[in-house]
């Protein structure tokens, strides 16, 4: 019954006042556990989680207790997967959350902060006292339906932080800033914190920030965005070039963003969550120059954003040699329909089903396929899902993690040089 009243037009409105409530009850119930931590939020459609475990780690290193909380993982020291596939909890599994990480003694919290969140007051009674932005691009139009409603969701955020940090490349920017007159921007072309001097490479990024040499392990132009926006919250909290820069360069990877598997194969595997347009075309852009060819598997998620599907499919046919359509969290759409727009958007392209274009619905078996298909100096991208340990089916949940599923069929290609 549930699913089929989310169909209908109004019912994002009409339950925000049941979402309140719920927020007030848990705010209550939890005694507002927030109240005495320095919360740092997060939001933009993407890097919110990389932009997060940056400031995370960078905190720890500078010898603060963080908490954090994000699409990936929460907790204080020894961190939690986070099993559900929702970036900000429901408001009684945030408080709970946060109760627990304040109990723990955590000064700091990083609060990775969604649009749906801020519509939905999972946030309510939370103080903040820095607010980041990554950027904002074409995504969850299916729940906010224009553009402008997704926007003005989130900046609901800058609306009540103490201090807010603007990307300044990013068009969105100018409409956050009519909304406080307490900020600051950074970017690479433009803002008052700027990153110069940029070095690219597979294995990471260098730059100057100021006087801060950074480096950073994760590779891609957005991850310089993400570190500058972690960098310039770590100036702002008053910390030492030192911590600055010693605390970046101390995380080594975010679970499946661009993470790499390496179990001996003469090719390059690659796990990463992209699956907005936007995404997918900067993971693609931070692969760099490269001799040998780029496989992608990549699906889309049924019930949402469907305007994207064909845009994907055109987005993984410009920039791979190879493209395998698979299953995503499918829930209760027909897979087969929600691939066909992917393909048609590879077909428009030029790419041809049976020669460069492949659909394999079954994930495990579509990873497989890339793998086999796969020669010494190609990149075999696994796109779309990440971190995530399940994938939602029609029936329900199943455990699947991308990571894993790649791991061991790499495993059993090195044992019996087959897949």
């Amino acid at each position: 019954m549930k699913k089929l009243l989310e169909k209908l037009p109004f019912y994002n409105t009409a339950v925000l006042p049941y979402h309140y409530f719920q927020a007030v009850i848990a705010s209550h119930k939890y005694h507002h556990p927030a109240k005495n931590l320095r919360v740092i939020g997060v939001t933009g459609t993407n890097g919110k989680t990389t932009t997060c475990f940056m400031i995370w780690q960078m905190l720890r290193e500078a010898g603060y207790k963080v908490g954090i909380l994000t699409t990936v993982a929460y907790g204080l020291d020894k961190l939690e997967p986070e099993l559900g596939h929702m970036t900000t909890a429901d408001a009684a599994t945030l408080n709970r959350r946060i109760r627990k990480i304040a109990d723990a003694g955590a000064e700091f919290l990083v609060l990775e902060t969604t649009s749906h969140a801020l519509a939905e007051f999972r946030t309510l009674g939370i103080k903040y006292e820095i607010a980041v932005f990554t950027n904002l691009t074409h995504e969850h139009l299916d729940y906010h339906k224009t553009i402008a409603k997704y926007r003005a969701a989130k900046g609901k955020l800058f609306k009540k932080a103490q201090f807010s940090i603007f990307n300044a490349d990013d068009k969105a920017t100018k409409y956050f800033q009519e909304l406080t007159q307490n900020y600051t921007t950074y970017g690479i072309k433009s803002g008052e914190n700027r990153a110069t001097d940029l070095k690219l490479s597979a294995n990471g990024v260098k730059y100057s920030f100021g006087d801060i040499n950074i480096e950073v392990n994760l590779p891609g132009e957005f991850n310089v965005y993400n570190s500058l926006a972690a960098a310039v919250v770590g100036k702002h909290l008053g910390l030492s070039n030192q911590e600055i820069s010693a605390g970046l360069k101390s995380l080594k990877e975010v679970e499946g963003r661009m993470t790499t598997i390496n179990e001996g194969q003469p090719f390059t595997v690659i796990v990463d969550y992209a699956h907005a347009p936007d995404a997918l075309e900067k993971v693609f852009a931070s692969l760099g120059s490269h001799k040998g060819r780029i496989i992608s598997v990549h699906g889309g998620a049924g019930r949402r954003d469907p305007s994207t599907r064909a845009v994907r499919g055109e987005i993984l046919a410009k920039n791979s040699d190879i493209v395998i359509i698979t299953e995503d969290d499918s829930r209760d759409e027909d897979p087969v329909k929600i691939a066909a727009a992917f393909i048609k958007g590879a077909e428009s392209q030029g790419k041809v089903l049976g020669k460069d274009l492949f659909e394999e619905l079954d994930r495990k078996k579509a990873i497989k396929l890339a793998l086999e298909t796969a020669k010494k100096g190609d990149i075999v991208l696994i796109l779309g899902k990440g971190h995530e340990k399940t994938i939602l089916r029609a029936d329900g949940p199943h455990d699947f993690e991308d990571t894993k599923v790649a791991r061991s069929l790499l495993k059993a290609f090195l044992r019996h040089n087959e897949i």
